[in-house]
């Protein structure tokens, strides 16, 4: 499927066209022709987005120089999905559900993804070999209730493609739980038309976990809106739970979280995970320090209801698992050559590393 991508400076809209430093410039160029994410930007997202360089949604596709600064915790693989793989394309961490690596791209490049690496040059949509292989090993395990569908982005892949993926694996495994992983309805939701919506509700069960940062991706432009899509999807009886990342400079406040969820509730969807972010390779400079988090997250808790409210979590690094996270999560401090670290326990627990800064 053709997706429509600004990857050039001379194709942004025109204000942000004229908004673009020479540093941004020096930035852009410098990413072009490596193994770095470029720059990608969907005209959708773009036109949201406003001119100024500390624009929130501005900040999550425009690249930075600090995307170049050393970090010495970062990871290639932040998730260690690598430690859990089973197929070629499927990962096997928790034991009820499982994670399908389905779609080859996105629409669009945000700045701080975990999977950053892997998306630079990474391999395109599913084929038929690997979900045959995929739908082996989901047979062999009967304890798999639910398999996440992400990737890259599965929705940047065309209908037919969708059809054939979902039908196969309901075939392997009648009345496990589809959950797709997308960002699409944020950055592209022209992509989503009713016979896209009627391929849904035709596999349920179904879930659609949809990345949303910032209230003003709920926005309208040219006659379409995040909003509007997802607000169908609900009204179709498919439930839409939604996943945002803790961003600095971008909604690390209480009130612009809160402004969000409510929205989010107002639409009928389910905010369901406020996320810690991962140590991917370049991402350093929108990492909310934890503590800071634990307070935004106290504080978020009493502007809205229970409802509203998703569970602040972090992917321990390098393949501890997912921990929610509260004010007693951390067990210590600890100093490290790179610098000080957390220490954090899992279920079992086994303490996990991460940043304090």
């Amino acid at each position: 499927m053709k997706i429509p991508l600004i990857t050039s400076i001379a194709d942004l809209p025109p204000a942000l066209k004229a908004s673009v430093t020479p540093e941004e410039k020096a930035c852009i160029k410098k990413l072009s022709g490596t193994n770095s994410l470029p720059l990608a930007v969907t005209p959708h997202f773009a036109s949201l987005a406003g001119p100024h360089p500390g624009d929130p949604l501005r900040r999550q596709f425009m690249p930075s120089r600090n995307e170049f600064d050393p970090d010495a915790f970062a990871l290639a693989d932040p998730l260690g999905e690598a430690r859990y793989r089973k197929t070629s394309r499927l990962v096997h961490q928790y034991r009820d559900r499982a994670l399908l690596l389905a779609g080859g791209s996105c629409a669009g490049y945000c700045r701080f993804c975990f999977r950053r690496v892997r998306m630079s040059g990474g391999p395109g949509f599913i084929n038929r070999i690997e979900i045959a292989e995929a739908c082996a090993y989901l047979e062999r395990h009967s304890e798999i209730r639910e398999i996440l569908i992400s990737g890259g982005d599965p929705l940047t892949a065309d209908n037919a493609a969708l059809e054939q993926l979902m039908a196969a694996l309901g075939k392997a495994r009648p009345g496990m739980v589809l959950r797709i992983c997308t960002r699409t309805p944020v950055t592209w939701p022209q992509r989503f038309s009713a016979k896209t919506i009627g391929l849904f509700a035709k596999h349920k069960p179904i879930r659609v976990m949809v990345h949303i940062n910032h209230l003003r991706e709920l926005e309208e432009e040219g006659g379409v809106s995040a909003g509007q899509i997802l607000k169908s999807l609900v009204e179709a009886g498919i439930p839409v739970h939604v996943q945002t990342v803790l961003l600095k400079g971008i909604n690390d406040s209480a009130k612009t979280l809160a402004d969000l969820f409510r929205a989010c509730l107002d639409l009928g969807l389910s905010p369901y995970y406020l996320f810690q972010l991962d140590l991917a390779p370049g991402s350093a400079h929108f990492r909310v320090p934890l503590k800071t988090g634990l307070k935004i997250y106290r504080d978020l808790g009493s502007l809205i209801s229970g409802l509203a409210l998703p569970s602040y979590a972090v992917d321990l690094p390098g393949g501890g698992g997912k921990i929610r996270l509260y004010d007693n999560v951390i067990v210590r401090e600890e100093e490290r050559p790179a610098g000080n670290v957390y220490l954090l326990a899992d279920a079992g627990g086994k303490l996990w590393e991460y940043p304090v800064n």
